[in-house]
């Protein structure tokens, strides 16, 4: 890859994370990018309205521009017309977060949701953000339906999640990652408690299409709700949202190459 463009690409993700802004010398500092180079990057990008400066010598943050593009390929796309009903009825009879995430390549990101709970205590991470594989409902609903190689292939170039980043039972072995996925596959879903968020449970089920996974349902929220007695309830209901989704999906170029006689 171009150098340039490399570290440009590396600035955008960088500052995503850092949604407060952050000063030219420590984005240098932190990326391994020399200082002028980082300046005139930054200056580039600003120039086309993806950053802005908080003031004269001040912090660099990112505009909306990058969102923006994401929010309206994702329209473009199809998708969120296409699953909208589809979690909204499943968050309205869960009283949950319902989340879609699609496979992208090797990643696995969080595109659109749903919140069942109105009230009270809500679930509601960020979209956009690609899915921890070792430590997420979602992730573990997509390696299930792959090759015990295939699924330690691709959390071993993400790397595991710490517990100190996620839930206290996350996963950080591969025996205890396997754990996970062998009792996964064979209930057709995935579980977990506690494992990507201290007090928070979680479900998923992969949306299959002609035999390969192109995305994942998973209904989120607080233990003391969601628990496995509950989960297991909601297994019929998640399982058959997912099968309806699959061969609806064939709308959207989201969900890879459509089929032939549809564009």
């Amino acid at each position: 890859m171009n150098l340039a463009l490399d570290r440009g690409l590396s600035l955008l993700e960088h500052m995503a994370a850092h949604p407060g802004g952050l000063p030219l010398a420590q984005m240098a500092a932190e990326l391994d990018i020399p200082l002028s180079a980082c300046h005139r990057l930054l200056e580039d990008l600003q120039r086309r309205g993806y950053v802005r400066q908080v003031r004269a010598q001040g912090d660099y943050l990112l505009t909306t521009k990058l969102a923006s593009l994401g929010l309206g390929y994702l329209s473009t796309a199809g998708i969120v017309d296409i699953a909208e009903p589809l979690l909204e009825r499943l968050a309205h009879s869960s009283g949950e977060l319902v989340r879609l995430s699609i496979v992208d390549d090797d990643h696995l990101t969080w595109i659109a949701k749903a919140q069942g709970m109105r009230q009270g205590l809500r679930y509601d991470p960020d979209m956009g953000m690609d899915a921890r594989l070792s430590c997420t409902a979602s992730g573990h609903a997509w390696l299930l339906t792959l090759s015990d190689e295939r699924a330690l292939d691709l959390v071993t170039r993400q790397g595991f999640g710490s517990p100190a980043e996620y839930g206290p039972k996350a996963p950080t072995t591969v025996k205890a990652l396997l754990g996970y996925l062998h009792a996964a596959r064979v209930r057709g879903y995935a579980m977990i408690d506690e494992v990507f968020a201290p007090g928070m449970s979680a479900m998923a089920a992969p949306v299959m299409r002609r035999g390969e996974a192109i995305g994942v349902l998973s209904i989120a929220g607080p233990r003391i709700r969601l628990t496995s007695e509950r989960m297991h309830t909601l297994a019929p209901t998640l399982l058959a949202a997912a099968a309806e989704l699959g061969p609806i999906s064939n709308g959207s170029s989201l969900f890879g190459r459509p089929p032939l006689g549809k564009g």
